[in-house]
């Protein structure tokens, strides 16, 4: 995978500064960035030249306090590595000599007034995303209580129909139908594809807005996937967990969530059902069980009668 310098200055909204460079298109092809202190020292032995080259304000001292002659002789070697391009933090100058070796190779430089710390965060995150393995899978997505709950089962269970209920309860609807998934580090976020971006379909109602309807509010352009809810319809001899004891697990992209398994009946509010289950996950996720709360008080009550019984 890789993405076009371009792309990465303009959704960075870098400035830039060798419009020439534009000739020859340049690409990213790693997720992180390199800051060539060392380079511009003179060892080249270890060179993540394949990155964009960050340079800060103490690369740009240090280049500025070599001789002429030793700094056009390292700015030389350097730029004749396969760069992808050079962004230049704070605002900084471009020296002359700097330009035109990045001219003479075609390398695009850009600047940015991003403090160099804070560019180098935000350009890490950003390809660390637009690097990281992803998905496609069938369900809806939404936001309930701060959780991106997935939820999953057979085509026509109701999924859409519960979502449609949860957004009218205020929550979020962050995707219908299909759920991109991406891995950035262990976690997993979802997002919708763009070209059924904020839209639902209802069997009987058709395609609905959900944005034209409920609002810039009752929409979520991305989440974390925190739990995945699997409905399917009742079985009536199925043991289905009671105690919330244990959690399934469902594995995507090598990352383990938990699930839960929810029987669809008639009667039953599916919609009120996740809500509870967002906020009981929450309260596991905070150190508290009900089921070990309800035991520990069974266990109080039963000594109570055993030690009011002894004579």
């Amino acid at each position: 995978m890789r993405i076009s310098c371009a792309e990465f200055a303009d959704d960075l909204d870098l400035i830039v500064i060798n419009p020439d460079s534009k000739e020859c298109p340049h690409y990213i092809t790693d997720a992180d960035l390199s800051r060539p202190g060392l380079q511009f020292a003179g060892y080249f032995g270890v060179f993540a030249s394949e990155r964009p080259q960050i340079i800060g304000k103490a690369e740009m001292a240090y280049l500025q306090e070599l001789p002429e002659e030793l700094r056009r002789v390292r700015v030389k070697e350097f730029f004749s590595y396969p760069i992808p391009c050079v962004v230049i933090a704070r605002g900084m100058e471009c020296p002359e000599d700097f330009l035109s070796q990045a001219r003479e190779h075609r390398i695009p430089i850009y600047g940015t007034k991003d403090v160099t710390s804070f560019f180098v965060s935000r350009g890490i995150q950003y390809l660390s995303e637009r690097f990281a393995p992803m998905v496609s899978r069938h369900g809806v997505l939404v936001d309930v209580y701060g959780l991106g709950i997935m939820i999953i089962g057979d085509s026509g269970i109701g999924k859409s129909e519960c979502a449609l209920e949860l957004i009218n309860h205020g929550h979020q609807l962050v995707s219908d139908d299909v759920v991109e998934i991406s891995r950035v580090g262990g976690r997993l976020f979802g997002c919708s594809p763009e070209i059924t971006r904020d839209f639902m379909e209802l069997r009987g109602v058709g395609i609905v807005d959900v944005r034209e309807i409920f609002g810039i509010g009752a929409i979520r352009r991305r989440t974390k996937i925190d739990l995945i809810i699997s409905l399917e319809v009742w079985v009536p001899n199925k043991d289905y967990d009671r105690l919330g004891q244990k959690y399934d697990t469902l594995t995507i992209l090598d990352v383990e969530l938990p699930e839960l398994v929810i029987p669809v009946r008639p009667g039953r509010s599916l919609a009120t059902i996740i809500e509870i289950a967002a906020r009981r996950w929450r309260l596991h996720l905070e150190g508290y069980d009900a089921t070990s709360e309800l035991d520990r008080r069974l266990k109080e009550r039963y000594e109570s009668i055993q030690n009011s019984q002894e004579p």
